[in-house]
């Protein structure tokens, strides 16, 4: 994409803050308190705090049990992912823990696979203990979790120990968090060790960075630190570990918080760069699945951090999973500093000038986590988290991603556990005439209220006909017909396999301006023109005035 091409997407500029609250504004801006994070006084804050049950970090027992009974009618995509956990080598009861006193990562000595492997069978164990109820599963869970916290006596190595904070704390505490009530599970003493062990170093890192520039470490190194503290803080009942992790989020200073982290706006294309996006897609995908963890956890504490700037992260998702789909995304230059602090301000500077093809295509088990919310809970159009999701399924978890320690980034299975159903029917209704809807009468794209049948106003969203990252409306009461423009007029015609019907009937979604939870959708192949209401009747039109905005809005039902 050229310069103009990507000032017209209005990129925004690095370490700047959006103009807009989220889209579920929960949290004020600037650091939180708990008062703030739950929209009340501090006394109110104190009669409910965030970590209010249990469990609530990656799963409720709600969604625990929604996946169980879909695992018991062996219903798809579900079965699928409960399929590879069950065939994962460290999901089987006969495993043995082995634990260590002294853990390192990175330098002379590295040991910490062992720890990684164990994370991974502990929480795999505790996840078919809680779906199907299997003893034998949960013993084995409880037995490696007390084993650890038995043992463990500190964590250390070069720079890498403080990714072995972050991504093993917040793996372990999700594991504890699914066998808490277990008889068997000493609760105290493994969060004594979360606390006491893991807790001051993810803080020392999120306070210090290593004694290093504040530009120096990636993303990801932020994210895995910001995660364990959330889920620290959720496992340990401490709302203040909780506020701080979501303060960070919001306002931290390096790369982890959500501004730093998704440094360009592409509001024009429905996308946003990752910080990482230049350096490999390894690390990118790693960062893209941290934020996606962070996010699910805090929204378990009725904190919507997926919703913040006007839906960034998904953005950002829809970017990283387009780019290792094989198409092209813009790429604005992203310049930073690394070096230790006392690094004079003129020198350690390095730029990205374009997205890296390092490692494109990587698999990693994180998609279903942000399609299930996105899509799933708000009835939001992601379609190439969609597309990359439904080409990886089902997830795998820790081991199915080969031996080192990017194979274990992720606790994974988010198929199983995330996966949303397939979108059956949705209806489109108007920003300004809300009691009316987008529907089809005698052939013809109509804006009405009271809509009867009530199916004319039914469609299935459809992979665009012309663009698998686009969409197509296809009418529910007249399979095979769908919305189509011709002579700018919308119309309802029968698919004839023709490229000029492909493009006719295809639609790009973007987020619209007059609000959060409406999109827009703009003509595959009359780029500047939307589709709109005029009349009552449906057309395609350029967006040149106020009223053309509003009728060029609507929100998927």
């Amino acid at each position: 994409m050229s310069r103009n091409d990507l000032e017209r997407s209005r990129a925004l500029s690095r370490r700047t803050f959006l103009g807009g609250a989220a889209a579920v504004p929960l949290l004020a801006w600037g650091a939180p308190t708990v008062a703030s994070l739950t929209g009340g006084t501090a006394a109110a804050a104190q009669a409910a705090p965030l970590v209010a049950t249990h469990p609530s970090a990656l799963h409720t027992a709600g969604e625990l049990s929604t996946a169980a009974g879909r695992v018991s009618a062996r219903s798809q995509p579900w079965v699928g992912g409960w399929d590879r956990l069950v065939a994962n080598g460290r999901s089987q009861s006969s495993w043995t823990p082995r634990p260590l006193q002294d853990v390192i990562r990175g330098g002379d000595g590295s040991n910490y696979g062992q720890m990684m492997g164990d994370i991974a069978a502990a929480y795999q164990n505790a996840l078919r203990w809680r779906l199907s109820g299997s003893a034998a599963h949960g013993d084995t869970a409880v037995n490696i979790l007390n084993a650890w916290s038995g043992t463990l006596r500190s964590v250390g190595g070069n720079a890498d120990r403080f990714l072995a904070s972050g991504i093993y704390g917040y793996e372990f505490a999700n594991a504890a968090e699914l066998v808490r009530d277990h008889p068997s599970f000493n609760r105290t003493r493994f969060r004594d060790m979360l606390l006491n062990i893991f807790h001051p170093m993810c803080e020392d890192f999120l306070t210090n960075h290593n004694n290093a520039v504040i530009t120096n470490y990636w993303a990801n190194w932020d994210l895995c630190n910001m995660a364990a503290i959330l889920a620290i803080g959720i496992f340990a009942d401490r709302d203040d570990l909780v506020t701080r992790a979501v303060g960070y989020f919001r306002t931290g200073a390096g790369n982890g918080s959500i501004e730093h982290a998704i440094p360009y706006v592409y509001d024009d294309l429905g996308l946003a760069q990752w910080q990482e996006a230049g350096r490999d897609q390894g690390h990118t995908i790693m960062g893209i699945g941290l934020m996606a963890t962070f996010c699910e956890m805090a929204w378990h504490q009725g904190i919507d951090l997926y919703g913040h700037g006007s839906n960034r992260f998904l953005k950002a998702a829809e970017y990283v999973a387009k780019y290792n789909l094989g198409l092209e995304v813009p790429f604005t230059d992203y310049t930073w500093q690394s070096g230790p602090n006392t690094t004079a301000p003129h020198v350690g500077w390095q730029t990205h000038t374009e997205v890296s093809p390092n490692s494109r295509g990587q698999e990693r088990p994180v998609w279903d986590t942000i399609l299930g919310h996105y899509e799933g809970r708000r009835g939001l159009s992601a379609p190439w988290v969609r597309q990359m999701a439904e080409s990886v399924r089902p997830e795998g978890g820790g081991g199915d991603y080969g031996p080192n320690s990017g194979g274990y980034d992720q606790l994974g299975f988010t198929t199983l556990m995330f996966a949303p159903p397939d979108r059956a029917v949705a209806r489109l209704q108007s920003y300004n005439y809300p009691d009316r809807y987008v529907r089809h009468a005698n052939y013809v794209g109509r804006l009405d209220a009271n809509v009867s049948p009530a199916e004319d106003a039914q469609f299935r969203i459809r992979r665009g006909l012309a663009d698998p990252g686009s969409l197509s409306f296809e009418a529910v009461n007249k399979p095979g017909y769908f919305l189509r423009h011709w002579d700018y007029a919308i119309r309802l015609e029968q698919y004839d396999n023709t490229a000029t019907f492909r493009a006719d009937a295809t639609f790009t979604q973007q987020a619209s301006t007059v609000g959060s939870g409406y999109a827009r959708f703009r003509s595959h192949n009359f780029p500047e023109r939307f589709l709109r209401h005029q009349n009552n009747l449906l057309r395609i039109d350029p967006l040149d005035s106020d009223l053309a905005v509003q009728d060029a809005a609507f929100r998927i039902l």
